[in-house]
């Protein structure tokens, strides 16, 4: 019997271009899922969605345990990495633009996260007890690079993790807007590690007034799609890695939204 679909489900097309990919970097060896892929993979989706536990999944989704044990296996083999970045050069190509950017935009957020969490802190400057999810995005505000980390951890030095992990894959990359909590020494440190130029976007009308910044307002409306899946709104995972590919998650299905419909902004804020 056909169970009912959920919003969160992918849709046929959505599913078909989501398997090439996952085929092209996954091994055809290997045992015979028990569960149908789709299944899983709209399970996964639906947990991201609604921000319900494991154990939550309705009954008429695969067992959740085989499904959080599938989560976890696909981050330890860098599935959903290889697949959010194939889908990634996708959409950069359907926008007429290079694979790989040359250009990023580096921002964090600060979050509460529940006290199972690992490796939390207390981030002063917000009065936020948690985490801090520090991401790097491209001009279509696409996530090229993210870390979870600590919240008591400066922005500079959250930022030198992210880049240090993303540097090596990025040739074309020449420069990085930032704002005013990575003014200093991070800009040479940048440069030294990098070879890559790190512009400060000043804020200089009056604080209390709102005004869109340069090149700013992209990774601030990455966090704002983000936040469309109701797990963002807390950090609930036990480890970074997690909390990581629940981002990528989020953001694969809404470039596979875009890629099979069309849509007048780069990532369709809905999906």
């Amino acid at each position: 019997m056909t169970r009912q679909a959920y919003d969160s489900d992918l849709t046929d097309d959505e599913w078909t271009l989501f398997e090439q990919k996952f085929n092209e970097i996954k091994s055809p060896r290997g045992r015979k899922p028990i569960i149908p892929r789709k299944e899983l993979v709209n399970a996964i989706l639906y947990r991201l969605r609604t921000g319900c536990q494991w154990r939550s999944l309705p009954h008429d989704l695969p067992d959740w345990n085989n499904v959080a044990k599938t989560y976890r296996r696909w981050i330890k083999n860098g599935y959903w990495e290889k697949v959010h970045d194939l889908l990634c050069r996708d959409v950069r190509k359907k926008n007429g633009r290079e694979e790989e950017p040359s250009a990023l935009i580096i921002d964090s957020q600060s979050v509460k996260a529940d006290s199972w969490a690992e490796n939390t802190g207390y981030d002063a400057g917000k009065k936020i007890k948690g985490i801090k999810r520090h991401l790097v995005v491209d001009v279509l505000g696409l996530l090229i690079g993210v870390v979870v980390h600590a919240a008591d951890i400066q922005d500079r030095d959250g930022a030198k993790q992210l880049l240090l992990r993303v540097k090596d894959r990025l040739p074309r990359v020449e420069l990085i807007w930032a704002d005013g909590g990575y003014a200093g020494q991070l800009i040479e440190w940048v440069k030294r590690e990098t070879s890559w130029e790190l512009v400060i976007v000043k804020r200089t009308d009056d604080v209390h007034a709102f005004k869109v910044l340069p090149k700013r307002w992209i990774v601030e409306r990455t966090f704002g799609w983000l936040m469309f899946w109701r797990i963002m709104n807390r950090h609930h995972e036990r480890k970074h890695d997690t909390a990581e590919a629940d981002m990528r998650v989020a953001m694969m299905k809404n470039m596979l939204g875009f890629l099979t419909k069309v849509h007048p902004s780069p990532i369709s804020t809905a999906a």
